[in-house]
């Protein structure tokens, strides 16, 4: 077999730094060509790993189950099938299966928050002070 690697040591560092080289690679020199590879593999791995999470988490699809098991509340299948009916809850139908995708899940989770006695006081405030006097 061969190999386009050969090792060589650099003079400056005790690092073994490893060039491209057109030579078959002997029994000897294996270890080190593997050593190399293996390397390259764990950078590439590092560098997908760190551009995957962005893509992965915003953008996962859910069956019927994991959704039922995403949501807070755990709601039973007949209930979320009531919601698809009803239109209340965005999702996407591939032939007879219905699917879920999480970012629009988790917009819709967070559009169902309820205002605090307190915001509804300042709103009601500044609706007044807006306005003026109700009319009669």
């Amino acid at each position: 077999m061969v190999f386009f690697l050969l090792a060589r040591k650099k003079a400056q560092s005790p690092k073994t730094e490893y060039t491209m080289f057109s030579n078959e690679i002997s029994f000897n020199d294996m270890p080190q060509a593997v050593a190399y590879l293996i390397n390259k593999v764990e950078r590439l791995e590092s560098l997908l790993n760190a551009k995957q999470p962005e893509t992965q988490e915003s953008d996962r699809w859910f069956n019927l189950e994991e959704l039922r098991q995403y949501h807070p509340d755990h709601p039973a299948a007949p209930t979320v099938y009531a919601w698809v009916g009803q239109r209340l809850i965005p999702n996407h139908k591939h032939g007879k299966k219905l699917m879920f995708l999480k970012s629009e899940i988790d917009a819709w989770l967070k559009t169902g928050k309820r205002k605090t006695s307190a915001e509804i006081e300042a709103e009601a405030k500044q609706f007044v002070t807006n306005n003026g006097r109700a009319k009669r």
